[in-house]
């Protein structure tokens, strides 16, 4: 053996001139975009370490995600699907609203609503928030 040359290293055979740790930050931002492109997006929210081990278990169960999307259309509104809504909403910038909040702009600013022109959807969307918190009445 020569100076300056290193003894073979028995392991794993070199694929790459890269070192492994630019190798592994490739293969992360290959992955990063792989998943942008499928519409993935990273959300990161603290919670309690028994609700995000439920949460991060659940998320494994087929069909979740869909029943997730379901809860968080009922609980939330989107503001931009409703004409009437995103006039009354003017001065807010969150594109969210809760239920109970779409509600209460419905209600305490109906004189601004346009009646003639609600669409069917929008239309439902008013008769389910004033049976849920409402009692089936529009307190006008």
């Amino acid at each position: 053996m020569q100076a300056g040359n290193k003894p073979a290293r028995p392991g794993r055979p070199r694929v790459s001139r890269l070192p492994r740790a630019e190798q592994l930050r490739r293969a992360k931002r290959g992955q990063r975009q792989r998943d942008r492109e499928a519409g993935f997006v990273l959300c990161q929210f603290k919670l309690k370490q028994p609700l995000a081990e439920s949460l991060r278990r659940a998320l494994a169960i087929p069909g979740f995600d869909a029943e997730l999307r379901g809860f968080l259309d009922e609980a939330l509104v989107d503001v931009r699907e409703y004409t009437n809504l995103r006039l009354l909403c003017w001065n807010r910038a969150d594109r969210w609203l809760t239920e109970r909040d779409a509600f209460g702009l419905y209600e305490g600013n109906w004189r601004f609503v346009d009646q003639a022109n609600l669409s069917d959807r929008e239309r439902g969307l008013i008769e389910r928030l004033a049976a849920k918190y409402g009692n089936g009445l529009l307190n006008v």
